[in-house]
């Protein structure tokens, strides 16, 4: 026993690691309990990773494991995916976005990425304390709560309940003071003297789509996080995002059109925001991260987002059944999707950004793909979905031609919120763009402004029609 678990804290199983002065500790989770919440098919009786360490769960794969090692196994893809993938320098301060989306565990999914991430932030701190030359400080870390309860039913104490409970799971996480930010979804609206609230569900209520609809809000929750971070002087914000979220999204946007647009939101990084994000759960199932908080007992909260409807339900449902079936496909429609070409702004370029790593390291980012693909400097007015070439040129053609401010920002939009989100009715795109947050139309005219002085600059230069005949 002894051998078994001196075997298991070699492999790194982290604080958590059991040892014969732990045995006790597994009394609590007797071998029925265990196999009640696996995953898989399979449950065995002893762990197949260390050979010991009490009943195990089968996770994806059958593979048996103490509830030690498979701690390790999950912490173990989290941390490859921030250190692989250069997601926090020493010196950033991280925003952890604790509103998630429609799945059922939603609330796991941002408490385990909020465990996870403090546990290499208090490692930092004893390292820079430690140190004699404390020479690269301890990364930040925050949690932000985007409030969308103004689009429900649901009393007021019930967000008020929601909101303290988070702060007390964050209060609890020591070392590193850590701050909540909550906000609700409306105050990415400009400010005025109008009712947000209300200017929200009206401009919901003009898109006729239902499933154009839930997207329309969850572009409105990575708005209200950008804002927050912008506010804040955050730089990066972490998603708890993760692999069952990830492929449901794979499914959905084929299904609408959008498949030049999709590997740019498969990928671990994504710098098109002006705060990059990060998805350090990229790898991670849902169902093992809700696993991890029961077997961990830490403490969640169902956040009180709505449900997910239209084409997202349908595809939520049908992955949920293909996990029955099997629960390695959701990794199998994962891996498959990211066969296809990142673009330029799914990894981190700037100049001298990878300095904080091992010489080792650096050249994995230092060398580019001559082939990658390019940004392309037009993304959507509303999704931020980069332009195809179609879409570029429809943009293009409107340019030399457009009269009004609206046709610029009908140009702006892509193909498919053309047709999931902008009112059937043409006549009504003045007032739902009117309705839109100043943050997406003043890019838009931000843009306009910088074209029509750099033609103003060089009208004096350039050949009137006649001249050239």
């Amino acid at each position: 026993m002894a051998a078994a678990a001196s075997a298991c804290g070699g492999a790194g199983c982290g604080p958590h690691c059991s040892s014969p002065s732990a045995a006790g500790a597994e009394e609590d989770a007797p071998a029925e309990r265990m196999a009640q919440l696996s995953i898989a098919a399979g449950a065995t009786t002893t762990c197949g990773k260390c050979d010991g360490g009490g009943p195990a769960v089968a996770v994806s794969g059958g593979a048996g494991m103490c509830r030690e090692c498979f701690r390790a196994y999950l912490f173990g893809k989290f941390k490859l995916a921030v250190t692989s993938n250069a997601m926090v320098r020493p010196t950033d301060a991280v925003l952890l976005a604790f509103s998630g989306g429609p799945a059922s565990s939603v609330a796991a999914q941002p408490r385990v990425a909020l465990q996870f991430i403090h546990e290499m932030q208090s490692k930092a701190i004893q390292s820079w304390e430690t140190s004699n030359s404390q020479a690269l400080p301890a990364f930040g870390i925050d949690v932000a709560f985007v409030d969308e309860s103004a689009l429900s039913a649901r009393p007021e104490h019930e967000t008020m309940t929601v909101t303290e409970d988070i702060k007390s799971i964050v209060s609890s996480l020591s070392p590193g003071n850590k701050k909540v930010h909550c906000a609700p979804l409306e105050d990415v609206f400009s400010s005025g003297s109008e009712d947000k609230a209300a200017r929200l569900k009206e401009v919901l209520s003009m898109i006729d789509d239902e499933t154009g609809s839930d997207d329309f809000v969850r572009w409105l929750r990575m708005l209200s996080l950008q804002k927050i971070a912008l506010e804040n002087g955050y730089t990066k914000i972490m998603l708890g995002t993760c692999a069952s979220g990830i492929a449901c999204h794979v499914l959905s946007a084929t299904v609408k059109g959008q498949g030049f647009s999709l590997p740019a939101d498969v990928q671990y990084v994504d710098t098109r925001w002006e705060v990059p994000v990060v998805l350090p759960l990229h790898d991670c199932l849902a169902q093992e991260l809700s696993l991890l908080c029961e077997l961990d007992s830490l403490k969640t909260q169902q956040l009180l987002d709505r449900p997910c409807s239209g084409i997202n339900s349908l595809v939520t449902s049908f992955v949920s059944r293909l996990r029955e079936e099997n629960p390695s496909r959701e990794h199998t429609i994962l891996r498959t999707a990211q066969k296809l070409k990142p673009f330029s702004f799914n990894k981190f370029s700037a100049n001298g950004y990878h300095d904080f790593l091992p010489s080792r390291l650096r050249p994995k980012f230092q060398n580019v793909d001559t082939n990658e693909s390019t940004l392309s400097e037009i993304l959507c007015l509303i999704c931020g979905s980069p332009f195809s070439e179609s879409e570029l040129q429809n943009l293009e053609n409107t340019k030399h031609k457009a009269q009004k401010k609206i046709d610029l920002y009908t140009a702006h939009c892509c193909q498919s919120c053309h047709f999931q989100i902008l009112p059937a009715a043409t006549d009504t795109y003045g007032h739902f763009f009117s309705l839109l947050p100043k943050f997406w139309t003043e890019k838009v005219d931000a843009a306009s402004a910088s074209n029509s002085s750099l033609r103003d600059q060089i009208e004096d230069y350039l050949l009137e029609e006649d001249d050239v005949n």
